[in-house]
């Protein structure tokens, strides 16, 4: 694909995306009517849009409509937004600046913030488990794919791992195992949402497309602790030096700035070795990580 090709293929799923999550979404008319202002609130303004993305472009490199894909994306952005709600509340980051805004709890009230999470988490299973245009049995393995990426084993175990660790100094083996689950869980899930599907694949090109996920999440992170301390915003639009105020260890604090952005640069050069096999149709999935790279030698 030309540039030219890859930014109209990026536009593309970001529309599709938004489109599906304004139509999932209650009118914020509906009661309860603040809380359905607070999700709306937290999901369609602002955020990258990269796990749909990722979804979009796996289906892309196996053929997979994107009409199959609307629903798991907005399913996989629904538990995203929902986590960085909860990420910033005052018992967790305790952030007051996300995506540029306001956080959630601050727009609005932590009570508020808290039930907007619950809520999304929710529509996010909702929205799988009617996704008609899916067989029973894909829907069925979706919900369990997403919810085992977002529970204990996943997401929120990260989570409760990370919170665990502040003010101790972890080793680079344990910084690693919070972030393949605490960012790579979803990651991962978006490209298994798109596996899913497809119905039957190759199982090289499944464990190929996992093993470029798992790169490509751990990547995002390390990325996001080498711009918490080189620019103004994280990728995820967080106050500079949030990590540093609550002590966290980051990938810069334990193995150095310029050995955080070499393993980052190593990681993204393994997702394309790991896609390496497929056709020009899994360009888009090029696409994100050479975006990433960019980012990398800034």
């Amino acid at each position: 694909m030309t540039e030219q090709a890859l930014d109209a293929f990026r536009a593309r799923c970001v529309a599709r995306v938004q489109a599906t999550l304004e139509r999932l979404l209650p009118a914020p008319q509906i009661e309860p009517a603040r809380l359905h202002e607070a999700m709306r609130y937290s999901v369609l303004t602002g955020g990258k849009r990269i796990r749909p993305l990722l979804c979009y472009a796996a289906g892309e490199a196996l053929g997979v409509s994107p009409a199959l894909l609307d629903r798991p994306a907005a399913a996989v952005e629904l538990i995203h937004a929902y986590s960085l709600i909860h990420d910033d509340l005052p018992a967790m980051d305790d952030d007051e600046l996300r995506r540029g805004r306001p956080t959630c709890h601050k727009a609005f009230d932590e009570a508020t913030a808290i039930l907007a999470g619950d809520a999304l988490q929710t529509l996010a299973f909702e929205t799988l488990a009617e996704a008609t245009d899916l067989n029973a049995t894909a829907r069925i393995a979706m919900v369990a794919a997403l919810a085992q990426a977002s529970g204990s084993r996943g997401m929120a175990g990260g989570q409760a791992l990370d919170l665990a660790a502040e003010g101790k100094h972890l080793d680079r083996v344990m910084l690693e195992h919070i972030h393949i689950h605490k960012t790579g869980a979803l990651i991962r899930a978006a490209i298994r949402l798109a596996l899913l599907a497809n119905g039957p694949v190759d199982t090289d090109h499944a464990a190929r497309l996992d093993r470029y996920a798992k790169c490509v999440g751990l990547a995002f992170q390390i990325q996001d602790d080498v711009l918490d301390v080189t620019a103004e915003t994280t990728i995820t639009g967080k106050t500079r030096g949030r990590d540093q105020d609550l002590a966290k260890s980051t990938y810069p604090s334990v193995v150095g700035l310029a050995e955080a952005k070499e393993m980052a640069h190593n990681l993204l050069t393994d997702a394309l070795t790991a896609v390496s096999v497929f056709p020009a149709r899994a360009d888009p999935l090029r696409w994100v990580v050479e975006s990433l790279i960019v980012r990398t030698a800034a």
